[in-house]
């Protein structure tokens, strides 16, 4: 390769090494995997029968006769021959023992409202009623695909699991996408019933939310899918949130269908294991949706297996996962993960900071939460908005996650040693919406922790990096390369839904050894990600292969930059971005958004540069570094990263009405483009492949 056309793995690697941080003692002494012989039990030459640990947590109908089947590779079976109900799992078989105990605790935003609890006797109830009216009000059958488009309200575990008691496969659309974003999913799946709310709380505000089901039902109707049933639940009893019109014989309000069908029973069906659960869409593509599929047995054990070992889950904990449900860590790790083990998982209806930044530690405190599992962006924006705020608070966590992308070291030690409290483990855990689970983690009671490092492949999950050309980027190398699994595990989405050759183009191609072998050690799964193995065999993810910055042929990992402006002491958030540049073809442009009372200056934005001298080296050295007020931030608190690359490049900044804060876009476009012609930098146009690059620059597909 030549320095104008780098391998995609030729990524600069300049990641300072971290200390270790050692479990305490106290949480190594109740821990469901403590013993190192774990390992053992999950060695390769173990493998698949491993998984059986994980299939044993849930009940069975049938046994299955064949833990993997490979004979249609890269499309996977596990556990073939048993059949289950996930809902039986999430639900039923915790009535005997623990019936009155909170499934769910459910936090309205608006503090005004109290939490409420739902037992699982309650679960049971509402689950079996909403199936029936799935069942014969609908006419839905085994099979079947039902779109939800409900936000962070209990109504969409029960949807969820009175879909799974009629093996009616389940799509849940992020609340906070658009109509539009809706209607193509709904007609990717070919779903005739949509599911979803009047209004929500957010920020304060009561959202009008029935109104996008209008423009999902006719901008499915454009891709020839018609909609027949729209159902909406209401997030006030009697009352209407939204100004949309309710459509004669086409909208009906669940609570007053649900008359019909109060106290009904409904038969949870047996589904073969390698029968569908749900279709989980992968956001930030402006190709076709991409429909992950999940199955039913394998993804159950496999989040139930690791809900158990690596977030240490007991049914006596109280459980508190920050995501969205509209994504899949909501999915996997709060409902079904957590209901599986019979815990209690707490449903956050709003924003962390509302009203200010100690709302969730005074949620932590009130309800005694226990495990605390949130994402890097939420960690940043309340160590910026609230750096103090979790020592207000009398709550204590003896576990908390990380997940969604990879997290800075200084911020990874703000959240251990403050929220945290220093008696906290942490594992930062990396996968993906088509992995159902963790993929890398290190176990909480036997790894140390690591700042910035994900640690090793899960149990019985085998990571290899490999450059271009399949050579293994060994240990130790300080190389980096394309992360890859090498076999299959029980949580693997089974293809993508409707696009077989896509799932194979996408995941498989690039390094499959042998396109006509069934072994699946031909068959390495490629995740996306770039990343470098230390010698200790901890990997530590850089982000997107695509997200990198190539600066006369040297490949700059976004997220190795963005955590040397990080550790500015100022800085509260920083996002890198590549900006065109005749000479080294691309320049690095940083953004930075500073703690609250802290004033912008010239000597804080030298400190970015020197930081960045130091901890990477004079290439990496921003042409520009920009302090804004804000970052443009998706509705999930994502940095839009495309959109400031695009204000750097003066491109289109594209569509911004589903983002949290749309107005911020022009305060930074107009500072940033003034000072820019100023200077006499405004690039020449930007040719059709550039402008692709700058549009699909920190999008997830």
């Amino acid at each position: 390769m030549t320095a104008e056309n780098p391998s995609e793995a030729q990524i600069a690697v300049h990641w300072r090494e971290e200390d270790y941080y050692q479990p305490p003692a106290t949480f190594i002494a109740q821990a469901n995997a403590a013993d190192p012989a774990i390992f053992d039990r999950f060695a390769e030459e173990r493998f698949p029968e491993c998984f059986k640990e994980y299939a044993d947590l849930l009940d069975w109908d049938a046994y299955w006769h064949t833990t993997l089947d490979t004979s249609n590779p890269p499309f996977w079976k596990w556990f073939v021959g048993g059949r289950l109900n996930a809902s039986y799992n999430c639900v039923d078989r915790h009535l005997a023992k623990d019936r009155n105990k909170a499934a769910l605790i459910w936090v309205p935003e608006p503090e005004s409202e109290d939490p409420q609890a739902v037992t699982y006797q309650e679960l049971y109830k509402r689950v079996n009623e909403f199936a029936a009216l799935l069942r014969d009000f609908c006419g839905l059958k085994t099979g079947d695909r039902v779109t939800f488009h409900l936000p962070m309200v209990p109504e969409l575990p029960v949807s969820m699991l009175a879909c799974a008691r009629l093996g009616v496969i389940h799509s849940e659309v992020f609340g906070g996408f658009s109509g539009t974003a809706c209607g193509d999913r709904v007609a990717d799946s070919g779903s005739h019933i949509l599911v979803t709310m009047d209004g929500y709380y957010r920020n304060g505000e009561l959202v009008d939310h029935k109104s996008k089901a209008d423009e999902a039902v006719e901008a499915a109707a454009k891709l020839g899918v018609e909609v027949e049933k729209v159902l909406v639940w209401r997030r006030r009893r009697g009352q209407y949130a939204s100004k949309a019109a309710m459509i004669e014989g086409r909208d009906f309000f669940v609570d007053e269908v649900m008359g019909d069908y109060r106290g009904s029973l409904v038969e949870p069906v047996s589904m073969p294991a390698e029968a569908p659960l749900f279709l989980m869409y992968t956001s930030g593509t402006t190709a076709r949706p991409k429909g992950c599929q999940h199955s039913t047995g394998g993804y159950l054990a496999y989040v139930t297996g690791t809900s158990k070992y690596y977030q240490d889950i007991h049914p006596e904990d109280t459980y508190w996962c920050m995501a969205d449900i509209g994504w899949i860590t909501g999915h996997s790790y709060i409902v079904y993960g957590p209901l599986s083990l019979g815990t209690t998982s707490v449903v956050y209806e709003g924003v962390p900071t509302y009203p200010d930044p100690g709302r969730p530690w005074r949620i932590a405190e009130r309800l005694g939460v226990t495990i605390f599992h949130t994402a890097p962006t939420a960690i940043r924006m309340l160590r910026k908005l609230g750096p103090d705020e979790p020592l207000r608070y009398n709550y204590r966590f003896k576990h908390m996650t990380t997940v969604g992308e990879p997290i800075e070291p200084d911020v990874w030690r703000w959240y251990h040693d403050v929220v945290g409290k220093g008696q906290a483990v942490i594992v930062d855990t990396w996968w993906q919406t088509e992995n159902g689970g963790f993929l890398g983690s290190t176990l909480p009671a036997v790894h140390p922790m690591k700042p910035g490092s994900c640690g090793p492949g899960v149990l019985g999950v085998y990571p290899v990096i490999y450059d271009e050309d399949r050579n293994v980027v060994e240990a130790g190398s300080g190389k980096a390369g394309n992360i890859c699994i090498r076999n299959p595990w029980p949580g693997i989405f089974q293809t993508i839904w409707g696009q077989p050759e896509r799932f194979v183009e996408l995941y498989y191609a690039k390094y499959c050894a042998d396109t006509d072998s069934k072994d699946w050690h031909d068959w390495p799964y490629l995740a996306g990600d770039g990343a470098t193995l230390g010698a200790d065999g901890y990997f530590r993810i850089l982000g997107r292969i695509d997200d990198v910055i190539n600066v006369a042929g040297h490949r700059l990992g976004t997220k190795e930059l963005e955590s040397a402006a990080l550790t500015v002491e100022e800085i509260a958030e920083a996002a890198a971005v590549p900006v065109m540049d005749e000479l080294r073809g691309r320049a690095v442009e940083m953004y930075i958004a500073l703690k609250p009372g802290i004033a912008a200056s010239k000597d804080i934005e030298d400190k970015v540069v020197a930081a960045i001298d130091s901890r990477i080296g004079k290439i990496a050295r921003p042409k520009n570094v920009w302090t804004v007020a804000d970052m443009p931030k998706t509705r999930s608190g994502k940095i839009m990263r495309r959109v400031i690359a695009s204000i750097s490049n003066f491109a289109d900044v594209g569509d911004i009405t589903t983002l949290a804060n749309p107005e911020i876009v022009d305060d930074i476009r107009h500072r940033v483009q003034r000072e820019k012609s100023v200077r006499g930098e405004v690039p020449r146009e930007l040719t059709s492949q550039e402008r692709e690059e700058i549009e699909a620059y920190g999008q997830t597909d």
